[in-house]
């Protein structure tokens, strides 16, 4: 595919779908009071698995959805999660009890698993690799733009509107991204290599949706009850019977011996450790500005903005770098471990330009490392598998996510109050993020992460691939 084939229109629509995917991870925080008071009188746990049900889906799905899309057709597997995406939000929008919404923000997470992993692999495929740089760029600031209109969203949708209008919202905005797909994005070669893995797939994702439970619960739970280690046990099982039955299939849903890449084990390592701190940061940070400076859910969204500075504008002069991925991921994530120390030393009496200084420390941070990182996943596979390497990189990026957030609340458990609490749990998180960086740049080589570089793809083969 020529470096031209990826226009200007496609480039905004594709950005447009992940960032319109990711915000629904962050929305639906700044809506849990109105949710814990309307006419559905969800309990705690239904609160929680309104939160959570949209993120284990989405994370369980996304290695198979991405391997879905390179196989039978990503603009295909695009407009099929927009779809489900639109269906779960109505659905959602229309619960006439907690089962009823918990199982829309499923369906939608299901369609964010598809929708993820096919748009980074169109633009890999179109973007050649004199633009992919670039492209990596703009689809990793539309990830964090999704962030920060998940969270503007969510607080204005909080303090003005009911929290139904959120989720009907997204049905004509997926509509409209679906018409936008149809017309700009052209159908891109996609893999004629082997068949469905139906045994792989399902014996990958129910270990993913397992050690997430684990993950996500196990703050609320504790980390050595039994339904936890239960979850933490059947997961590894799972995964560790997908690696036999990968190994031993002709035609697996993918072969472990890509992680023989160093490049791939120190990108998803690294992937894993900016979002384990950064979304640490979320759940601290509109706790902080509400409960501890007194800030509206409309001005707490505004009061974020400072964490996105740096993704818009970092990566730009980023994307010049990346040749040398190295330095610049050490750098970033280095900063974005430093910048959650310095937010650690935040209190009531902290103005809010300091702790926006911190905030901007941590994106830009983030601005630096992220593009190079999600570049480093696409390289590391033949051009072919850009969808599951989408999926491996995003599935990083999840389950980092889920692990802050289960790292951070645990320490905050643990103190009488969230003032108290606040500090302890950052300086955590932050010393976690700089060790993890240690061993990211440890074992990235100089220069590499590239495709020639890597563990050969047994799965590969020479025919040419039709298009889809």
């Amino acid at each position: 595919m020529p470096a031209h084939a990826l226009k200007r229109p496609t480039l905004l629509t594709l950005c447009a779908c992940v960032l319109v995917a990711q915000s629904m991870v962050a929305a639906i925080n700044l809506l849990i009071p109105q949710l814990a008071s309307s006419a559905l009188h969800p309990s705690h746990t239904d609160i929680l698995w309104t939160v959570d049900a949209y993120v284990i889906v989405f994370a369980g799905l996304l290695i198979p959805a991405g391997a879905l899309g390179d196989r039978h057709g990503r603009k295909g597997a695009l407009l099929a999660g927009l779809a489900l995406f639109a269906a779960g939000a109505a659905t959602s929008a229309l619960a006439p009890d907690p089962a009823v919404l918990i199982a829309g923000r499923g369906l939608s997470g299901a369609g964010a698993a598809l929708i993820t992993p096919a748009t980074m692999s169109i633009l890999v495929q179109l973007a050649g690799p004199e633009r992919r740089a670039q492209a990596m760029a703009s689809w990793t600031l539309a990830i964090g733009l999704g962030g920060m209109a998940g969270n503007l969203g969510g607080g204005l949708v909080g303090q003005y509107l009911s929290w139904r209008a959120l989720f009907a919202a997204m049905v004509p905005l997926a509509a409209v991204l679906a018409a936008a797909v149809a017309v700009t994005t052209p159908r891109t070669a996609r893999s004629a290599h082997g068949s469905p893995d139906p045994v792989g797939t399902l014996l990958l994702t129910a270990g993913l949706v397992a050690v997430l439970f684990g993950i996500i619960e196990g703050p609320g739970h504790g980390w050595t009850s039994a339904r936890i280690l239960s979850a933490f046990g059947v997961g590894a099982l799972l995964v560790a019977a997908f690696t036999v039955h990968a190994l031993r299939s002709r035609a697996p849903l993918f072969d472990p011996r890509v992680f023989r890449s160093r490049g791939l084990r120190a990108t998803t390592l690294g992937l894993a450790t900016g979002f384990f701190g950064l979304f640490a940061l979320f759940f601290v940070n509109a706790q902080y500005l509400q409960e501890v400076k007194g800030f509206e859910p409309a001005v707490t969204g505004v009061a974020i903005v400072p964490l996105i500075v740096g993704m818009a504008l970092v990566p730009r002069f980023a994307a010049r770098w990346s040749a040398r991925p190295r330095p610049v991921v050490g750098t970033g994530l280095a900063l974005i471990g430093l910048g959650l120390l310095a937010a650690s030393t935040a209190d009531a009496h902290t103005p809010y330009a300091l702790y926006a200084c911190w905030l901007l420390v941590i994106s830009t941070g983030a601005g630096l490392a992220m593009p190079a990182l999600t570049l480093g996943v696409v390289v590391s596979l033949p051009p072919h598998r850009a969808g599951l390497g989408a999926g491996l990189g995003t599935s990083a990026r999840e389950i980092g996510a889920a692990l802050g957030v289960a790292v951070a609340g645990t320490a905050l458990a643990g103190h009488a109050d969230f003032a108290s609490g606040m500090g302890p749990a950052l300086r955590t998180v932050g010393a976690v993020v700089l060790l993890a960086t240690a061993a990211v740049v440890t074992g990235y080589r100089p220069g590499g992460g590239r495709a020639s570089r890597t563990a050969p793809d047994p799965a590969a083969a020479k025919e040419p691939v039709p298009h889809s």
